[in-house]
């Protein structure tokens, strides 16, 4: 059992993990870092062969030290949501971590373009966590005891880049969602059950657009779950992960100018318009 994971109360061993989209990227190396250290963990993910081929590397994982239930689900539907937690629950009689993973990152287009696609995306990116807090949110806090909901965002939903605005909709939506979460998580008497934002960098998954191998600037998955598990261990909400190509620093200078188009009441999306190129360039060096 790594150090990361012997500090966290919530991920002790013989204690239980909820984990969406756990059938590959870092759902499914979360699923098996935990496993590895004795904790009991369930996967859910769309039915076929993906989730089938999870749970038998997850139960390889764990050895004898946990178990594995494995759960075919679809985070956009709420009933699914409701099913998984009562199979968790009655499989292993508490949850202590749930992390709301699941998501996809297929592009609908321009913003009047596509609506089926719209919304499939966002049923699935941000409704798809809202279910899974619904589902487990009160039975998490009923049990008094260490408990920790991890929401998968993105840094696409802080800068807003460009490119899939969709995507970029849902992941600003569960940023604000998980920051309202946590407030109200720490505002709830004898609350023991927090919140926090995983937002990873440029990382190698199964939903990495235009790769299927490792580009040299993205991290593993595996890299993420270490990063997430010392975050978590320190207590951060904002888990924000740099990778092989961007520092944090750099990631921080972002994310302020983001915030300074309001404040100096510039352009929206500022640092991809042309009179502000320069200026940007500057800020980043300054």
């Amino acid at each position: 059992m790594t150090a990361e994971i012997t500090d966290i109360p919530a991920l002790a061993k013989g204690r239980t993990a909820v984990i969406t989209g756990g059938a590959s990227g870092i759902g499914l190396a979360t699923a098996k870092r935990l496993a590895g250290a004795g904790m009991n963990v369930v996967i859910a993910d769309r039915a076929g062969a993906a989730i089938d081929a999870a749970a038998l590397a997850v139960a390889e994982s764990a050895g004898s030290r946990g178990k594995v239930l494995a759960v075919a689900c679809d985070v956009a539907r709420p009933d699914d949501l409701k099913a998984l937690a009562g199979k968790a629950y009655e499989q292993f009689g508490e949850v202590s971590l749930l992390m709301n993973n699941a998501g996809i990152g297929n592009n609908p287009g321009k913003p009047w373009e596509n609506l089926d696609a719209w919304k499939r995306l966002i049923d699935i990116n941000f409704w798809g966590v809202v279910h899974g807090v619904q589902a487990f949110a009160a039975r998490m806090l009923e049990q008094d005891r260490p408990g920790m909901i991890v929401n998968t965002g993105s840094k696409q939903g802080i800068t807003t880049p460009p490119g899939n605005l969709a995507y970029n909709v849902s992941k600003s939506a569960l940023k604000t969602y998980t920051e309202g979460l946590a407030h109200a998580l720490r505002n709830e008497p004898g609350a023991k059950v927090s919140a926090h934002l995983l937002i990873p960098g440029f990382t190698f998954t199964g939903i990495t657009e235009g790769h299927t191998t490792k580009p040299a600037g993205a991290w593993t998955a595996e890299q993420v779950v270490d990063f997430m598990l010392a975050s978590l261990a320190r207590g951060d909400f904002y888990i924000l992960c740099p990778d092989n190509e961007t520092e944090r620093r750099t990631d921080e200078r972002r994310m302020a100018w983001a915030m300074g188009d309001i404040i100096e009441n510039r352009p929206a999306l500022s640092r991809w318009h042309p009179d502000y190129g320069q200026a940007f360039s500057e800020f980043l060096k300054d």
